[in-house]
């Protein structure tokens, strides 16, 4: 796979760091996001921290969509990405390949984003606005974080927490010399 182009139909998950060259070596799997401009948003951010490539899966809207592109402004061109019609057998896959799987959601036992140490390379999933990860996901998972909330509302905009989270991941990249 060159990691500067486009990929559809074809982008495999790896387990092999050398694959990503200087992009972080690290998937996002989408489970069902449901809003195109939250899908743009989160191929912006994954192009500014240089994700390794990005799983659409279930009913998350694919590019080519002028929808998508109001919010990416071109990141569909620079992020690989590829669509998966089942969540579940995109998850399956992942964990097939070698990759842990982290999702990103507000359970029992969850822990900290921000005292987690993330294992590299890895697949990170965020699920749909309402009702976030798929539960067979989350049987998938090797690890469950979520980002605390201490006001009152409960939880994020998935694109946000999206973009916490790489960030997050990133710097935890840094940290240890990647």
């Amino acid at each position: 796979m060159n990691s500067r182009n486009h990929s559809t139909g074809n982008l495999e998950p790896t387990s092999e760091v050398a694959d990503f060259g200087d992009r972080l070596p690290v998937y996002g799997l989408l489970d069902n996001i449901r809003s195109v401009w939250n899908v743009g948003s989160m191929f912006r951010t994954a192009d500014a921290v240089g994700l390794g490539g990005l799983f659409l899966s279930g009913m998350t809207a694919t590019p080519p969509r002028p929808d998508i592109e109001k919010t990416a402004l071109g990141a569909t061109l620079s992020v690989p990405w590829d669509y998966w019609s089942d969540s579940i057998a995109a998850a399956q896959r992942i964990k097939e390949v070698g990759l842990p799987l982290v999702a990103l959601e507000q359970t029992e036992g969850a822990s900290d984003w921000d005292r987690f140490d993330f294992p590299f390379p890895h697949c990170f999933v965020v699920g749909h606005e309402v009702r976030g990860v798929r539960p067979e996901i989350l049987d998938l998972a090797d690890h469950v974080v979520e980002i605390p909330m201490v006001g009152i509302k409960h939880s994020l905009n998935v694109a946000v927490s999206f973009g916490v989270l790489v960030y997050a991941i990133r710097r935890k990249w840094q940290e240890i010399g990647g």
